[in-house]
């Protein structure tokens, strides 16, 4: 094998088909498959599940593409270092962000970037951050902000930010489910008997109010799953239940009068704010200059008071 088959190969798996893989490529479908083929034979065993909707890859197949992303990356940075680009670094960084944090961090993160970094084209992909997490697992991306410390053997993850999540519903009818007046904290116990709409399984905020009720004592009753925080804002003013995020991801919302908010007490929700990055592998210099950017953004956004609810944990600490 050599380099040009590992880049067609780990890109024919990230764009999920040949077809698509050779437009990006511009390279001609037959000569991918080719390729592929020719890999497969010098390996002695399938590396791709083919189906009329795309491709996967085979056990043997995700072997060989952790292994050539490893082998890219490794050989980009070795370019960059010949080439003497580390006081300007340029390429492509793909950042991972929960939706929560996106809407008050990708603006002037983007912002930063270019004007600091004008060579570098930052690539910001929101999802839940259950998502988030594998996508850095898979190599997908580059860096991610994530709500939990990593514990895998190739993710390291720093704590920057703590923020408090506030249990929120909707503007009309909450006296009568037996809550206390808007902005007046109410106990975990409380919100845990509330018919509530939550991420699915899996997700950091769902894991999170899980543990708390297993610790509390008491059983959460999830009505709907949702994977979609725009989504649960929209049921919960529609009157379908309640639901738990942080304040700035509501506040426009209340602000509004469409959403009504409760602090938590006994015990408080709160959780932390970390920055993940390779631990297996070297990141380009472009991917540094992100990573050193997103964390001083993060911490300058708490600490200006421009994301609500937030406080910056000192990096000693983390």
């Amino acid at each position: 094998m050599d380099i040009r088959q590992l880049r067609y190969f780990v890109a024919i798996v990230e764009h999920g088909s040949f077809s698509r893989a050779a437009t990006v490529l511009n390279v001609a479908q037959p000569a991918l498959s080719l390729h592929v083929r020719n890999m497969e034979e010098a390996l002695g065993t399938p590396l791709l599940h083919r189906n009329p909707r795309g491709v996967t890859v085979t056990e043997a197949g995700a072997i060989l593409l952790r292994h050539a992303r490893g082998i890219l990356d490794q050989l980009a940075l070795g370019e960059e270092e010949i080439r003497g680009r580390l006081n300007d670094p340029s390429g492509t960084v793909k950042l991972g962000l929960p939706g929560t944090i996106s809407h008050i961090l990708a603006v002037p993160l983007i912002t930063a970037a270019r004007a600091r970094w004008p060579k570098i084209r930052l690539r910001i992909a929101e999802a839940m951050s259950g998502f988030v997490l594998e996508w850095m697992r898979e190599g997908r991306i580059d860096l991610a902000v994530l709500y939990d410390a990593v514990e895998d053997h190739g993710i390291r993850t720093e704590r920057l930010l703590e923020e408090d999540l506030l249990f929120f519903g909707p503007a009309q009818g909450t006296a009568e489910a037996g809550l206390p007046a808007p902005g007046e904290p109410l106990t975990f116990a409380t919100l845990a008997r509330m018919p509530l709409i939550l991420p699915g399984e899996g997700h950091g905020l769902r894991d999170l109010l899980t543990r708390t009720a297993r610790e509390e004592g008491v059983t959460l009753d999830t009505v709907m799953d949702v994977d979609s925080y725009n989504n649960i804002k929209e049921l919960v003013a529609e009157g379908l239940g309640f639901s738990v995020l942080p304040e700035h991801a509501i506040a426009r919302e209340v602000a509004a009068g469409r959403l009504q908010l409760w602090p938590v007490r006994d015990p408080p929700l709160r959780r932390s704010v970390y920055l993940a990055r390779p631990g297996d592998r070297p990141v380009t210099s472009a991917a540094q200059a992100i990573c050193e950017l997103t964390a001083a953004t993060l911490i300058d956004l708490a600490r200006s008071d421009r994301w609500i609810g937030a406080k910056a944990v000192r990096r000693d600490e983390s």
